[in-house]
Order: C-alpha cells, then structure tokens, then sequence
C-alpha cells in the first residue's frame, strides 16, 4: 500500500510488517477457526475482510497497530500482534494471536516482546495492557512469561475478561 509507512520490526525468527493482501488467506481461516473464539470468532469470511482493512484503518488514525506476524524461514504469516486501541477501550493494548501451525514454539512471545519493547521506545506506549479471558490459558502464560500481571477484572467488547499490565520497558516518558 503507498502512502501508509508501517515499520518492520525484525527478530531472529519473525518479521513483523504491514499486512499484504496475500495474507489474507491465513488470517481470514484464524478467523473462522475455533482458534478465534477469544477474539470474537469463529467469524464469517466478510467479518475476516472488515478486520484485516481495519489493520490499515488503525495504523493510519492512531499511528500504531497490529503487525502481521512473518514466519522468517518459510515466509508464511503466522499470526498477529500489535498494539490497538479500539473505540470503547480503557487504553492501549498489547495483542496478539498466533495461527493454526506456529502456536507453541515461542513465536508470541518473541513477537511480543519485540513490539511491545518498540511501543515503549517509538510510540511512547509504555506499562501497556493486554485484555486476557482468563479461560484462554495460552494468553495468560503467555503474559505472565512477558512479566504483566492481573491488574483488575474488566471487559472489552461485552465480554469480562482480566486487565494484564505489562512491566515498563523505560524508555517512555
């Protein structure tokens, strides 16, 4: 896409870049997957369409968003994670979701790490959330891994969920 500059963050095993339409095929079968039930899944195909365009839509109203998560050695998207903050949110949320295929090698949580470390240096988001139901265990691992921890019970999207806060990275003001 021209006119929309989203950074690329590169780690030993991922890139984390804009979406490309050629990724759509794998983000749209998360979506209508059983993987997409702590997201608001399964969905159908055009409720997948109208998420991935707002990927877009998000980094060009706030400046920040949820990258595409590149699977460096086979080229293949592997999942999502960014930084969002949706209408109706307390504040900035670190999210992510890992599709069928990549889960459980570690990839969330060097890609987290990653974007969350370049929230707090370039986007000034920093000691950031993450909306966790406490049914979606990997989630929760996932974040206590990162050093967050339950903060509050609160909801997002009518749904109730845990309020993680990640540890500050110290390089916000």
């Amino acid at each position: 896409m021209t006119g929309l500059a989203i950074p690329v963050i590169e780690t030993e095993r991922l890139i984390l870049r804009g979406p490309r339409e050629s990724d759509f095929e794998a983000f749209a079968a998360f979506g209508a997957s059983e993987r997409a039930k702590f997201v608001g899944g399964p969905y159908p195909r055009l409720r997948s369409w109208g998420a991935f365009l707002a990927t877009y839509g998000h980094w060009a109203l706030r400046g920040y968003g949820m990258w595409v998560v590149e699977h460096r050695a086979s080229g293949q998207a592997a999942g999502r994670i960014g930084m969002i903050f949706n209408d109706g949110w307390d504040e900035p949320e670190l999210g992510w979701h890992i599709f069928g295929g990549f889960e459980g090698k570690g990839l969330a949580f060097e890609g987290a790490s990653a974007a969350r470390a370049f929230a707090a240096e370039h986007l000034g988001l920093d000691g950031v959330i993450s909306y966790i139901d406490p049914a979606n265990t990997r989630s929760v691992a996932l974040a206590r891994r990162l050093g967050a921890s339950i903060e509050r019970d609160g909801e997002v999207a009518g749904h109730p969920c845990q309020v993680w806060r990640h540890p500050r990275q110290g390089s916000a003001a």
